[in-house]
């Protein structure tokens, strides 16, 4: 398993991280999303949904669970698993309808869904580092190779 490692100063570098990921990836990604809360899932998601054309707002699906968005060729599925009970409720959300294969799912809290959630092609974890944060980069697929690959 290849990984890397970066320093984001701020919300902005968050923003812009997820940018870069953006201009890696396609449909048919699946992303795991590690970190505890505050420490910029989120951000890093709308930076991702903003360099794909999405202009509205990104808001963390924590209430809702998934949020979808098409702003591209592709649908967009944002997933936060923390207020999930039991992994079965992804099927009540339809889990399996979202997993299109053109579609990108980014994961918050994957270990909630664990042993109903295919297996990520990357997982980013976030973690406070003074004055930002640090993210790691880690492939698990040979998509998530290529991936690792572009944004290094």
């Amino acid at each position: 398993m290849n990984r890397f490692e970066t320093v984001l100063a701020d919300t902005a570098a968050t923003e812009a991280f997820g940018a870069r990921l953006a201009a890696c990836c396609g449909g048919g990604l699946v992303v795991f999303l590690s970190g505890e809360l505050g420490a910029g899932k989120t951000t890093l998601v709308r930076g991702l949904l903003r360099a794909l054309g999405h202009v509205g707002p990104v808001k963390s699906p924590t209430y809702t669970l998934v949020e979808s968005y098409q702003p591209g060729e592709f649908p967009l599925h944002h997933f936060d698993l923390y207020r999930l009970a039991d992994a079965e409720e992804l099927e009540w959300l339809g889990i399996r309808d979202l997993m299109s294969p053109e579609a990108v799912c980014l994961f918050e809290w994957p270990q909630r869904g664990r042993g109903l959630l295919p297996s990520a092609d990357l997982l980013l974890t976030l973690a406070y580092h003074s004055p930002g944060r640090r993210v790691t980069v880690e492939a698990h697929t040979a998509r998530g190779e290529a991936l690792l690959g572009c944004l290094s």
